[in-house]
């Protein structure tokens, strides 16, 4: 007798969960001070009908698999509140991490991502609308402050909205 696969079975089977060996991929290791569930606020947004409005949201750092990828879930699926996804790896031999994004737009991005002295850097060059993102890490590690630009030319830069994460104590 065949049975028809609903597909649940499979879904369960592919999120069994399996403790970290601590195998972090090594070009991801200065990312684990991302690692935990932080609160995401949005403000001085270009696309927000209300430039005073702020929108606030959970956010969470977790490493995919064993520590190979870092996730960034930004918001919740089933919540009337925006969210994206954030993939986030790192090619040996590259310079740059690289980043696969989502949203709830089904906005699906590629961006390149730097981690440096603090500054965390994202950028896409797309062929007719370029993005970048500076943050910087406070010295206790709780606070990210950063803002988003945008730009049709890659000359003229304009502001799109300003990005803070606080580390949920």
């Amino acid at each position: 007798m065949n049975k028809k696969s609903t597909g649940e079975n499979n879904y369960k089977q592919l999120s069994t969960y399996r403790p970290m060996k601590n195998n972090i991929n090594p070009a991801l290791q200065e990312l684990k001070q991302f690692i935990g569930n932080w609160e995401m606020e949005i403000s001085n947004a270009s696309f927000l009908p209300d430039a005073n409005a702020i929108i606030k949201v959970g956010a969470s750092f977790e490493w995919f698999e064993e520590g190979e990828f870092l996730i960034l879930r930004q918001g919740t699926k089933n919540k009337e509140t925006p969210w994206a996804i954030w993939f986030i790896g790192h090619d040996k031999d590259a310079q740059h991490y690289t980043v696969l994004y989502i949203d709830d737009q089904q906005s699906s991005r590629v961006y390149e991502m730097s981690f440096e002295n603090r500054i965390w850097k994202m950028w896409r060059n797309g062929p007719q609308f370029l993005q970048r993102f500076t943050g910087e890490i406070s010295q206790d590690k709780n606070i990210i402050s950063g803002y988003w630009e945008k730009s049709v030319d890659g000359k003229n830069w304009e502001h799109d909205f300003h990005l803070t994460y606080k580390k949920a104590l």
